[in-house]
């Protein structure tokens, strides 16, 4: 077996996404962090980047370089108390997997409103740089892509019989 030098977290923020379901442009699964103890399931991508999100503005890190703007009255922001303890070790979280793929997410810089950082597809030993969460996810798609089932196929007007014994033409119009 290949050789997992990619398998690590090596940020205090890293995450392991399993995904178990993947199609129509969407996929679920879970979220596993080190500060819970628990996985946190999604039935979105925008859900699992909402917990993530969550968790960064939490640990302070990375830190976003724009804030979030609203006409709405500030609250006051609440006190941190202290470091937050880390539950669950990277061996427990590295020992996750999802059904259709497994994806380390390191998140290194909040920068221009999106994340920029590594993502790595465990089943592949494969590790690449995004620049926004939006090319964060367009990699996870094509990396599920690769590994679902038989593709779905196209929908048609007619069914196969149909178009066949008619010549596939529309008549009469």
């Amino acid at each position: 077996m290949e050789a997992r030098s990619q398998w690590y977290i090596g940020t205090v923020n890293g995450a392991v996404l399993c995904v178990d379901r993947h199609g129509g442009g969407r996929f679920e699964g879970r979220l596993v962090h080190g500060y819970t103890g628990e996985e946190i399931p999604f039935s979105t991508a925008e859900e699992a980047i909402f917990t993530l999100e969550r968790l960064f503005d939490s640990l302070r890190f990375p830190f976003p370089t724009t804030r979030e703007r609203s006409f709405a009255e500030e609250k006051p922001q609440e006190k941190q108390e202290g470091k937050r303890e880390r539950l669950m070790k990277d061996e427990a979280i590295l020992n996750r997997h999802g059904d259709l793929g497994t994806f380390i997410v390191r998140v290194q810089h909040r920068q221009n409103s999106s994340w920029q950082g590594r993502l790595t597809w465990m089943e592949e030993n494969k590790t690449v740089y995004f620049r926004s969460v939006w090319e964060m996810v367009k990699l996870m798609e094509s990396a599920l892509d690769t590994v679902s089932a038989a593709p779905e196929e196209e929908p048609s007007w007619f069914e196969k019989d149909e178009a066949a014994a008619s010549g596939g033409g529309t008549e009469g119009v």
